[in-house]
Parts: structure tokens; C-alpha cells; sequence
């Protein structure tokens, strides 16, 4: 077992496992969980009293917070469970003809591109996608296909802030201006962009953007929110219509911040987030974004060596996730009959939680890619660990 980071101990992880995929479902450190479980007790200490006096003004603080590490007016955030809620939000409430198109592109996160298909199917819109190639040479290949694909039916772009599968750090400001140009909003999924990538959403001007903060903030699970810029405010609600609800009136905020009896605590740990991850280090957030890419080049280096593999993304579109092609695989190894479910469990039984997706490579390759992720609690000697079992994985009959 490679030797621990000084920072593990501030998360809960298990010591047996050298836990790579970050990137999945994030992790909370036990200072967070500990103030999550200081307002559930107060919460259930007086239920009435929390949820219909004190929330709202808890809600407008943890908003406050995060407008400012964001880069936005407080009064265009809204807080949602995950991403896929707040990309169901904006997809759901806007109105779509048939023949209408909905762009996005092949590196989308799947659940939101069937939240596509499923509206698409509903209105008679067309989702077109835009093949954006991995491994690949720059920002161009990704702006020249996205760009391309926009015709006069274009109503709506949906584009990954960073890339779920292949972990790539899309040029969004570029894209986000590019098709405004042309007349199409946007819709950011940032789920992994929140405590990943430096943010100003007011300078990105993007229609619509939605982040996780159960990621790269760490926060506890359901935790998230959604941007809307003002002059798209109107007509936009969320998936459960409950007391916010207006008619026809604009009531952005008022509509998110209750739909329904839930436990809001994850999002009102956001503020203990912000603050916290950004003392571990001298520089605060900087550093730690920083300190995280570097040590995802590292990884995908020492990955990239071990395999045989060429680097398949420029430094500048990678941050502190990172993902490599596995190279060809030998008959009957575990790369070459386990599918990448099974993989992960393979590894995960030798004591390394990693993630793996199908991609199509070509070239006799093993068609499938794998993602490492960083965070403080992770060491370069575990990504070495992982490399030496991706090895044997691949050669093994």
C-alpha cells in the first residue's frame, strides 16, 4: 500500500482503498459532516421552526456565499440537488417545436443527453451531436465541430464544462460567446467545474449554468445549484411545482427554494465548504486547484509510461481529473473480457477504486478509457499502484 497523504485523515475514506475516483461522487471531508450533522439536529430539534423561519434566511446566506466564489449576483442562483436536476429544469421548462434542434456533443454526460432524448422525444426536437474526437490537439477540435454543427433550427446548446468520460476541460468561454454569436444560448453542465476550475459566471454570460458542489467542493451529497441569467429567468422552474409557484410570474428563487419537504442541509454546508477547503493551504482555493491539476498530470504521466500510451489531451485542457486510452489488449486478459463495470471491480477487489468508460479508439486499442482523479488525500504512489495493475490487467490471460 503506497504510502498515505498528510491530508487523508480529514476524510472519512477508507485507509484500505486507494480512492482515485473523486470524480464520481466526490468525497466530504469530517469537519463538513460534522457541521451537516450540528444543523440536522437543530433541524430536528425544532422542525417548524427551521423550515419555515429560520431557512429562508440560512438559504440567502449560503447563496451569498456562493455568488461570491462564483463570480454571480445571488439572485440568479438557485439550489438544486445534483446537476441532472438543474439540467432537467432548464431542458423541461423551455418550449421546443418539431424540427427544432438541441445541440450537444458525443463527450456529454449520458444522463443529461437522455434527458435530451426524452424531451426531444416529447416535442419533436432533434438532438444533434457534435463529435468532438478524443484524443485530440487543441481547443479547435472542439470549438470548429460544435460550431459547425449550428444550423437556423438550433434553439439550445448543452455543453460540458469539463467532460464527465474523458475528462477534458472544454474552451467554454470560447464556445459559450461563439454560439451566442450565431443566436443560441446555452446551457453549461459544470458538474465537475465547481471547486475544479476558477469561476465567473457574470464574465461567461452563459443562458444557463449548473454545477455540482458535491464534487470538487466537497460537499455532502445533494448539493448543487443552477445559474440562470436574468433575462432568462422567466418561464424557468423547477422539476417540482410546489408553494413558489406564481402563474406566469417571474418567482425564480422563490419556486427552488422549496419544493417540497426536504433535508437542506447539504446545500446549507456550502458555505463551511467554501471556507474550510480554501484554509488547508497557504494559497487558499488557488492553491489547492493547483495543487490538484498538478498532481492529475502526474498521474496520467505515470499512467501514460506505464501503458505505452501517448498523452491524448494538451496540459491546458486538463484539470485535476485526467483520462488515458488503454492500449491493446492480450486475449483472455481481465482489459479484454471484462467490460468496464467488471474492470472496475477488478481493480477495486486488488484495493484501487478507479473508473472506467467505453470509447471508441480504434487502431486495434482495448476500446475502453480509464479516470483517475486528485484530491488532497491522494499520492502519486497511488496512481503507480493503479498503473502496475492496469499492466497486468492487460497482459493476464
Amino acid at each position: 500500500m503506497p504510502a498515505r497523504s498528510t491530508w487523508a485523515d480529514l476524510w472519512p475514506l477508507d485507509p484500505a482503498v486507494d480512492y482515485l475516483n473523486h470524480g464520481s461522487f466526490g468525497a466530504c471531508p469530517k469537519a463538513i459532516l460534522d457541521k451537516q450533522s450540528e444543523l440536522r439536529m437543530r433541524l430536528e430539534r425544532e422542525p417548524v421552526d427551521f423550515l419555515v423561519r429560520a431557512l429562508p434566511g440560512l438559504l440567502a446566506e449560503a447563496r451569498a456565499a456562493l455568488a461570491g466564489f462564483v463570480g454571480a449576483d445571488g439572485d440568479d442562483l438557485a439550489f438544486v440537488p445534483n446537476a441532472t436536476a438543474g439540467v432537467n429544469a432548464v431542458v423541461r421548462s423551455l418550449a421546443f417545436s418539431p424540427g427544432d434542434e438541441i445541440l450537444t456533443t458525443n463527450h456529454a454526460y449520458a444522463a443529461c443527453k437522455k434527458t435530451l432524448d426524452y424531451v426531444a422525444a416529447r416535442t419533436g426536437a432533434r438532438v444533434v451531436v457534435a463529435q468532438v474526437p478524443f484524443p485530440l490537439g487543441g481547443e479547435e477540435d472542439v470549438i470548429e465541430p460544435v460550431l459547425g454543427a449550428v444550423t437556423p433550427r438550433t434553439r439550445l446548446a448543452m455543453l460540458d464544462h469539463v467532460t464527465s468520460p474523458t475528462a477534458l476541460v472544454f474552451p467554454i468561454e470560447r464556445l459559450v460567446a461563439g454560439l451566442f454569436a450565431r443566436g443560441v444560448d446555452t446551457l453549461v453542465d459544470g458538474a465537475h467545474a465547481l471547486g475544479m476550475v476558477p469561476l465567473d459566471l457574470e464574465r461567461l454570460g452563459a443562458a444557463y449554468y449548473t454545477a455540482n458542489a458535491h464534487k470538487w467542493l466537497c460537499a455532502p451529497k445533494g448539493a448543487a445549484f443552477l445559474h440562470v441569467r436574468k433575462d432568462r429567468q422567466k418561464g424557468l422552474h423547477p422539476i417540482a411545482i410546489s408553494h413558489g409557484y406564481a402563474g406566469g410570474e417571474a418567482r425564480f428563487k422563490d419556486e427552488f427554494d422549496w419544493t417540497g419537504t426536504v433535508d437542506p442541509t447539504a446545500a446549507l454546508s456550502i458555505p463551511d465548504c467554501i471556507a474550510y477547503l480554501g484554509g488547508l493551504l497557504p494559497g487558499g482555493w488557488t492553491a489547492l486547484m493547483e495543487a490538484n491539476r498538478a498532481l492529475s498530470l502526474k498521474a496520467r504521466a505515470i499512467l501514460c509510461e506505464a501503458l505505452g500510451v501517448s498523452t491524448p489531451a494538451p496540459e491546458p485542457m486538463i484539470g485535476a481529473m485526467a483520462s488515458v486510452p488503454l492500449p491493446a489488449v492480450a486475449p483472455g486478459s481481465p482489459a479484454a473480457r471484462l467490460d468496464r463495470e467488471e474492470l472496475a471491480d477488478w481493480t477495486r477487489a486488488r484495493g484501487v477504486e478507479a473508473w472506467f468508460y467505453d470509447w471508441p479508439l480504434g487502431g486495434g486499442s482495448g476500446g475502453k478509457l480509464v479516470r483517475v482523479s486528485a484530491q488532497l488525500y491522494n499520492t502519486a504512489g497511488q496512481f503507480v499502484r493503479l498503473a502496475g495493475l492496469l499492466a497486468e490487467a492487460l497482459r493476464e490471460g
